[in-house]
């Protein structure tokens, strides 16, 4: 694909359709960011992993994927160790690994011209918004470059709804996230698009 992650095969997960791999990444997604603690955090790893090893995907290559998440996942790690102690560090940590991880299993078994067809198709009805379903596109595909901001954006979400008493309320993560991942993506989108991504 053109963003390089793509790995050609024929396992059950490159087989799936591209809707049912996104649903699926971001039911993953949601549920590593509502279920809190280290045992949470580990089975989400562990999951993660098996993804991985479903798809065959060369070791070599979800290593080279996970490089920046691995990066962020100490930062993260380490602050929040200073801040609410060992348990909380680890299971941030662990979270922000398992997360990235299920973005290169994404990235890696559909291809990126897919990705970007699927969302296009399912952001037409923003047009009459002045949004373009092709930027947005774009930049979700991008975005899988650069999971650690999906995690940033699921943070914040999930932060908000904590303060609202909403920590297990999987809409109150959900649509604030939905919400704020559409606009960072309108908004990478847009900005390649000013460097010649052609109109709808």
């Amino acid at each position: 694909g053109p963003l390089g992650l793509y790995v050609p095969g024929t396992s059950a997960l490159h087989r799936l359709p591209v809707w049912a791999s996104l649903c699926g990444t971001a039911a993953f997604t949601a549920a590593v960011v509502l279920v809190p603690g280290v045992p949470a955090a580990v089975t989400g790893v562990l999951v993660a992993s098996a993804a991985a090893a479903v798809a065959r995907l060369p070791w070599r290559r979800v290593v080279l994927g996970l490089r920046p998440g691995l990066v962020a996942a100490a930062f993260v790690g380490l602050g929040r160790w200073w801040t609410s102690g060992a348990a909380a560090g680890a299971a941030g940590a662990l979270d922000l690994l398992a997360v990235v991880l299920a973005g290169v299993v994404l990235a890696a078994t559909t291809p990126a011209d897919e990705l970007v067809s699927v969302v296009t198709g399912a952001t037409t009805g923003l047009r009459r918004f002045g949004v373009r379903p092709s930027s947005i596109a774009l930049g979700v595909a991008v975005m899988l470059r650069s999971v650690p901001v999906l995690v940033q954006v699921l943070g914040e979400s999930a932060d908000a709804a904590r303060a609202r008493g909403l920590d297990r309320s999987p809409r109150a993560l959900v649509v604030p996230a939905g919400v704020r991942t559409v606009a960072h993506a309108r908004r990478v989108g847009e900005a390649l698009a000013a460097r010649g991504l052609p109109d709808d």
